[in-house]
């Protein structure tokens, strides 16, 4: 009897780290597309240029959003340069002097366009997440698909912005999803 209990002890224990393994080894398709997301949104920012490059870039996300858990923590870029990330509010006055780049959750019309207008002749990289046409105030609007994170730009925006981008970027844009 205690030879058998031994044994069954034993082999629950393996089991359970078995499930236990399991568990934790598959990354879930969400944390997956933040982590893209953050990739994308990290590789859009390391192609800009502003007039006074700043030490620290500052990101503010503003509306709802689906994909910010990883970008939220905080990061630094591939150049070493720290990215600050903060949530604000879309009608918070600091978006204009605390923000040099601006990740777009789901807005109203009325709340996106004042948005807009209140960083007019500012330096400011937007990045959109929401499904829209790209082509109201964000300098570029991510598709975020199960495959992959990718993004279309409004080259009217880009070229009011301040901002000046890398025609890397640019071309990658025009790049056509992969056919299944």
């Amino acid at each position: 009897m205690g030879c058998a209990q031994t044994l069954l002890a034993g082999l629950l224990c393996l089991l359970s780290a078995g499930v236990f393994a399991q568990a934790q080894t598959p990354v879930g398709i969400a944390d997956q597309r933040a982590r893209s997301v953050t990739d994308t949104v990290l590789g859009i920012l390391s192609y800009a240029r502003w007039p006074v490059e700043p030490a620290q870039l500052r990101l503010c996300v503003v509306g709802p959003t689906e994909y910010t858990d990883d970008l939220l923590k905080g990061t630094t870029q591939a150049t070493g340069r720290p990215v600050t990330v903060q949530r604000l509010l879309a009608d918070n006055p600091a978006i204009t002097t605390d923000c040099d780049a601006l990740y777009i959750g789901k807005l109203t019309d009325t709340e996106r366009n004042r948005l807009f207008t209140s960083l007019t002749g500012r330096p400011v990289l937007s990045i959109s997440e929401s499904d829209d046409q790209c082509t109201v105030g964000s300098l570029f609007c991510l598709r975020v698909s199960d495959d992959q994170v990718s993004f279309e730009v409004n080259l009217d925006s880009v070229a009011r912005s301040g901002v000046r981008i890398h025609p890397s970027v640019l071309q990658l844009s025009r790049r056509k999803t992969a056919a299944p």
